[in-house]
């Protein structure tokens, strides 16, 4: 049974679609029976991509994750999926046989009015007033680690993954994880790696068994804190989630908030980990970079003094650098979609019920948009610049009414973590060091980064 046939019969929101439609028009590969081109996209996404696309183009099809599928590649795709003016690419039937099972019902796996309505009531946890509260949580646990770090030669990624996991427990949970901690991180990581396991049902000893054993867990830690958090007067955003009403003055069910907790919870610290350890290894590896950060950082605020909310605005060069490390690495290199009609794109007739999917990683690469595209070139995204590209040529927090919610909280906590760093070390790697990565589901260096910060 495919992954749709199964979850089809799983979920009554998605519809079935009629018998008949092919795909055999467009150009691609099917690859092996059952597993089609699965194993070659997961060992090497990129040169994949790269080699799709040169040989068949911006619009190929493919056989993967038990499905047929159709690949759009460039900005025009990026632009036409995501901005959706005819509301027509569903995001609950493109995550759902990826996200399903351990992640259902979080705000992507939501589509129109269903998710509007949703993220309308969520985003009051990310106005102004709790977002300077965040600052102050971020700043006070940031430096004190960094400072446990200092003068060390480590593993970065599994160092900051834990940070940020303490950091999401402290904004969004209000409280410590205390000795639930290192349970709670593993049940994220098995939540994550079950999106992209082989074996798509619940099996013992597979990666989806443990992913769906992670989420029942959590679920039942965040269920049982529910009804006290009701009453509670706290600022942290699982407070004011399970306090938020509806457009019809109605509270979230415990359900709507547990499955909200948990993929916002993923959300804010895997990608976070992603996208912050891709920018150490990055001012690692331009050390004239961090030097001009830090000229930028200490004109706001003093080496490892807090920084607020109001000046995070002003680091206009750092965020030129993370907004680089996210072209180079997107913490979300792939965007899945489902068709509900049919759509014509670059001269080919794409049927409704047809999987599909965008490519931010391989468009982030892209010459025609970007020149020298490996470089890492922060004042790429000086305004000048900006203009002169398509909109939809950098696409790693989405867009559309799909943008990702929580992208300001990214750009916050990635600021306040950097000005901390680098206005008290300078970070080093061995000359030529330039680790693989696991590209999917979230890019992740494969021997966890090695790098050393030397106090200044």
């Amino acid at each position: 049974m495919t992954a749709h046939a199964a979850l089809l019969r799983e979920n009554p929101h998605w519809k079935p679609w009629p018998a008949g439609s092919t795909l055999d028009h467009i150009p691609g590969e099917d690859g092996w029976p059952v597993v089609g081109v699965t194993l070659r996209q997961l060992k090497d996404p990129a040169r994949f991509s790269r080699e799709m696309v040169a040989k068949h183009g911006k619009v190929y099809r493919v056989n993967s994750f038990g499905n047929r599928q159709v690949a759009l590649v460039g900005a025009e795709a990026n632009e036409l999926v995501l901005f959706d003016r005819g509301k027509i690419f569903s995001s609950e039937q493109g995550w759902g046989p990826v996200l399903y099972r351990v992640f259902p019902r979080g705000l992507m796996l939501m589509d129109f009015d269903h998710h509007r309505m949703d993220r309308k009531t969520l985003s009051v946890a990310f106005k102004p007033e709790p977002m300077r509260k965040y600052a102050e949580s971020l700043n006070a646990g940031i430096a004190p680690r960094i400072a446990q770090w200092s003068g060390r030669t480590l593993k970065f990624y599994p160092a900051i993954k834990q940070l940020t996991l303490d950091l999401a427990a402290t904004s969004f949970l209000g409280i410590p994880l205390g000795p639930e901690a290192e349970k709670i991180n593993q049940a994220f990581v098995d939540e994550v790696r079950a999106s992209i396991g082989i074996v798509r049902s619940p099996l013992p000893f597979t990666a989806m068994g443990r992913g769906v054993a992670a989420r029942d867990y959590l679920v039942d830690y965040f269920s049982r804190q529910v009804p006290a958090r009701r009453e509670s007067d706290g600022d942290d955003i699982f407070t004011q989630i399970c306090q938020a009403r509806d457009e019809n003055g109605d509270l979230l069910s415990v359900e709507a908030i547990v499955d909200h907790m948990n993929f916002l919870m993923m959300a804010a610290h895997d990608t976070i980990t992603s996208s912050i350890t891709s920018t150490v290894m990055l001012l690692a590896q331009n050390p004239e970079w961090q030097q001009r950060l830090r000229e930028e950082m200490l004109g706001v605020a003093g080496a490892g003094e807090q920084i607020t909310h109001n000046a995070l605005g002003e680091l206009t060069l750092t965020e030129y650098a993370f907004k680089e490390a996210l072209r180079l690495i997107p913490p979300v290199p792939a965007i899945p979609r489902r068709a509900l009609a049919d759509f014509e794109f670059q001269g080919y007739r794409i049927p409704a019920g047809t999987q599909l999917g965008i490519n931010p990683a391989f468009t982030h690469h892209m010459e025609e948009y970007w020149p020298e595209p490996e470089k890492f070139d922060p004042m790429r995204f000086e305004p000048e610049q900006v203009r002169g590209r398509h909109k939809y040529a950098w696409v790693p927090f989405g867009g559309g009414a799909h943008m990702c919610l929580g992208l300001h909280f990214a750009y916050m906590q990635a600021k306040i973590f950097l000005h901390h760093l680098l206005t008290t070390h300078q970070i080093e790697i061995a000359p030529g060091y330039k680790p693989d990565w696991h590209l999917w589901p979230i890019p992740r260096p494969k021997d966890g980064l090695t790098v050393t910060f030397r106090p200044l």
